[in-house]
């Protein structure tokens, strides 16, 4: 175990350093901490979140950087000023899924802050969650099941970040994805990256111990948290559904699946299907796959569980 807790420690740090990045996204949680606490001094860290709706990245964040001697600029956002984010957002990515928009709305303004800041270059923690079993879904998964489903995850998965960078014109770092982290990581046993400590079942148990001495017992062991909650970015539910009224969303989402086949949940899905289809065509009309899901008939690879169009899960 010590072995291969070393080898974890030396190949995520030997591979942050390797990266001559001169930013980075810190949430404070265990993934961006953990870069943060390789990364040189000189390294300029940013945090998002929302001014309206409550937050909790923001004091782990602090936390995080004071500890490591990094510069932290504050990202604070308004309503007007994320609903902006959503529609560019929705154009880089060509979704309207509302959890893949709220998350990533958090991603374009940290990136579009640091650009404008004059930094050509940006670091996150994508990957770590696909390869050490971070999602909280899979702490109800036996290992077998862990197995199969994280290698499901590895031929499918996708970063949105890297659409985002480019679009902002900002050069991306992801050392988690390297190919000496991940080809090691993808060898280690399922139940070491869900495992119990205390009592308590987490997700990439194994990366948490390979770091616990490194960061805040806080943080190494701080529980799994969506970038829009952290942020705050999720109060946009509740603020569209007060927004739109009852008998707009139901003449519009009628209208929905009567003449485009999309079926719409919640009155946010609208707000960002109708800014979708601002600038692109309506989902069944693109891809040619036979498979397609059930609520906005948009072509997915055969056993996909995710529609990364709508958000539908599990299909």
């Amino acid at each position: 175990m010590e072995e291969i807790l070393q080898k974890i420690n030396t190949l995520v740090t030997k591979s942050v350093q390797n990266h001559k990045c001169d930013s980075i996204a810190l949430s404070g949680g265990l993934d961006s901490s953990i870069l943060a606490s390789c990364v040189n001094k000189e390294t300029r860290a940013f945090a998002m979140v929302a001014k309206d709706f409550p937050s909790t990245d923001l004091v782990h964040a602090q936390l995080v950087a004071k500890l490591y001697g990094l510069k932290l600029d504050v990202i604070t956002a308004d309503v007007n000023s994320l609903l902006l984010a959503a529609e560019d957002t929705i154009k880089i990515l060509e979704v309207f899924n509302p959890i893949e928009i709220r998350n990533n709305i958090v991603v374009y303004l940290t990136m579009k802050t640091a650009k404008e800041h004059g930094f050509q270059s940006i670091m996150t923690g994508d990957g770590a969650d696909e390869l050490f079993a971070g999602y909280n879904f899979f702490k109800k998964m036996s290992p077998m099941e862990l197995e199969k489903d994280l290698e499901r995850i590895w031929s499918v998965m996708h970063f949105p970040s890297k659409a985002i960078s480019k679009s902002i014109g900002i050069t991306l770092h992801t050392p988690f994805l390297d190919d000496a982290v991940s080809e090691y990581v993808k060898k280690i046993a399922p139940d070491l990256k869900v495992h119990e400590e205390n009592g308590k079942k987490y997700g990439k148990w194994i990366l948490r111990k390979a770091f616990e001495n490194d960061l805040p017992k806080s943080i190494a062991w701080r529980d799994k948290s969506a970038m829009q909650d952290g942020s705050g970015t999720s109060g946009l539910t509740s603020f569209l559904d007060g927004v739109i009224t009852d008998s707009v969303f139901a003449a519009k989402s009628r209208h929905c699946a009567e003449k485009e086949k999309v079926t719409l949940s919640s009155k946010e899905s609208l707000y960002y299907y109708e800014i979708y289809r601002k600038y692109f065509d309506m989902p069944h009309t693109l891809g040619k796959s036979d498979f397609k899901c059930p609520n906005c008939n948009y072509s997915l690879k055969p056993g996909s569980h995710f529609c990364r169009m709508c958000g539908s899960f599990p299909i």
